[in-house]
């Protein structure tokens, strides 16, 4: 199977996570989709990141009725920092029978050439890149033709998935606020960060 990896610290997965995964699922080459949910950063504050169990948790419970769509914990097993290469080198062998590819925003497109190994991936991987909202110094760099490098590569897929400017960052935010987030969150996740009592404090 065609298998799109798509990775985040899901804190929490929210509904624009889902939109351009499903997008992925139902309007590529694509077979699945596989959530991979990044495992807590040793060098970085935790202070707002959920446990890695209950992150994963919260993706299994979003995707659960979804058979294009899975939640994968892969990284969990890999050395910290992981990079992408690692983690496509591991999951290959750990998968001989998938081809693998992967999904990522534009403006991790934009930094590629920064990433651990990049030649080596755009040579054997094909990426989706779904678009974002930019910032305004993306803005600047667009209108003086700062394009994405790689974006006409033969390996990079530009697709025209929904622009989703959906944080979760913001709804963390929320939630401490005793905003109401129903609508950003799908319902099981919804139910299960309500009932944990998560990012209230």
């Amino acid at each position: 199977m065609k298998i799109g990896l798509y990775f985040g610290t899901y804190n929490p997965i929210h509904v624009g996570h889902l939109i351009i995964a499903n997008h992925m699922a139902d309007n590529s080459e694509l077979d699945e989709v596989w959530l991979v949910v990044s495992p807590q950063n040793p060098l970085k504050n935790k202070a707002t990141l959920l446990e890695d169990f209950h992150r994963l948790a919260l993706v299994n419970v979003a995707v659960e009725n979804n058979n294009k769509l899975k939640a994968s914990n892969i990284e969990f097993d890999l050395p910290q920092p992981s990079y992408t290469i690692d983690t496509l080198t591991y999951i290959q062998e750990k998968h001989p029978e998938h081809s693998f590819s992967i999904i990522m925003g534009e403006d991790n497109l934009r930094t590629l050439h920064k990433w651990k190994n990049y030649e080596q991936i755009l040579t054997n991987y094909i990426i989706y890149v779904y678009p974002r909202a930019l910032t305004q110094q993306e803005l600047l760099d667009q209108s003086s033709n700062k394009e994405a490098p790689f974006k006409d590569h033969p390996k990079v897929k530009m697709t025209n998935a929904p622009v989703m400017k959906i944080s979760a960052s913001f709804i963390r935010t929320a939630i401490k606020e005793k905003k109401d987030v129903r609508y950003l969150l799908s319902d099981p996740v919804h139910k299960y960060v309500s009932e944990m009592h998560f990012y209230e404090k």
